[in-house]
């Protein structure tokens, strides 16, 4: 964000020639209680935005369509066009609000009256000098219920969101090791986080998704971490091809799946997470030590520190050893049984 400030704060920054931005709105309402998923605790929770196809390329054909229909009823004058969905440093957000889809609430995400959260944002940036639409207001009021509800508190106030404690940046754009003491709040989330959306009251007026390509896949629903976790490289390219989830790459994904098993409570996937000690990334075995941690008895997990620490290469996966090996038991009672 800091190295493309000053694209990001004048759309004629990224193109001199524009003269009007048209933004577009495509609801993706989910059929089930989004906060639902988190109380699976031995499947993965994955954001419904994500249970799909890659909405970038759903997006980006209606995109292309409505912008060649412009420079057409441009005729005879000539109109040049350019769309963007998420692939350029355009401020989509406060875009949508100034063009009348609705405000920016206090989660930072636009809000409609009609749509509640549930909004993809598309860009169609043009020469053409276009009528433009009244801005719509603020009605978040006094509610803080998405402030409240985020389970790392990413909100250091109304309207401003610290990325580097929000689920969703930690799961998705986050490369590295994500830190210990925002894990155990990330629970058994995998990819994306949508508590802050879900909560919002205006979600009483949300749709469902009428897109066919959107539609939310059953196996992503609520797909068992054991599962998740015995998938290899090839293995989790099939199991997400065509949808957001592969672009995460199997390394962060594992990282993240390691993460929600040690947040399981659950003894049955203390062999997921004896298996993740072996993966090739050491994003996963890292997180694969933290998970073990919290699943074994103390007097097993010693035994399997003192087998495996000493013959581990990475130096980051051996602090992890080390952490653990110094914390203090965590009391078997508190960790919860799972699903």
């Amino acid at each position: 964000m800091a190295e493309t400030f000053a694209r990001r704060a004048d759309p004629k920054a990224l193109w001199p020639q524009a003269r009007s931005v048209v933004m577009l709105a495509m609801n993706y309402g989910p059929a089930v209680d989004p906060l639902d998923a988190p109380r699976h605790r031995s499947c993965g929770a994955i954001s419904v935005y994500a249970r799909h196809r890659d909405y970038h390329d759903v997006i980006k054909g209606r995109l292309k369509t409505l912008a060649a229909w412009l420079v057409a009823r441009a005729r005879p004058e000539k109109a040049e066009v350019k769309v963007f969905v998420d692939t350029a440093p355009v401020m989509e957000k406060p875009l949508a609000s100034a063009a009348g889809l609705g405000w920016q609430g206090k989660h930072t995400n636009l809000v409609s009256r009609g749509f509640g959260s549930w909004l993809f944002l598309g860009a169609i940036f043009t020469d053409l000098a276009l009528q433009p639409d009244a801005p719509e207001g603020d009605h978040c009021g006094a509610c803080r219920a998405c402030l409240d509800v985020c389970p790392t508190g990413a909100f250091s106030a109304p309207y401003r969101l610290d990325a580097r404690r929000c689920v969703s940046y930690l799961t998705i754009e986050h490369k590295g090791t994500i830190a210990p003491e925002l894990r155990p709040a990330i629970g058994n989330r995998i990819y994306g986080c949508d508590d802050c959306l879900a909560v919002c009251p205006w979600n009483k007026f949300a749709r469902e998704g009428r897109e066919g390509k959107l539609a939310a896949r059953e196996d992503l629903a609520h797909p068992p971490l054991a599962e998740l976790a015995g998938l290899d490289e090839a293995g989790f390219r099939r199991r997400f091809a065509g949808g957001p989830i592969k672009r995460l790459g199997h390394a962060r994904f594992s990282r993240n799946v390691m993460i929600a098993v040690g947040n399981s409570g659950d003894p049955a996937l203390i062999g997921a997470a004896r298996a993740g000690l072996d993966a090739r990334s050491p994003l996963a075995r890292a997180m694969a030590v933290w998970a073990l941690a919290r699943l074994c008895p103390a007097e097993e997990f010693l035994a399997l520190a003192r087998q495996r620490a000493k013959a581990e290469p990475e130096a980051a996966v051996v602090c992890e050893w080390r952490a653990a090996l110094a914390a203090p038991p965590e009391p078997r009672s508190l960790r919860g049984t799972g699903d």
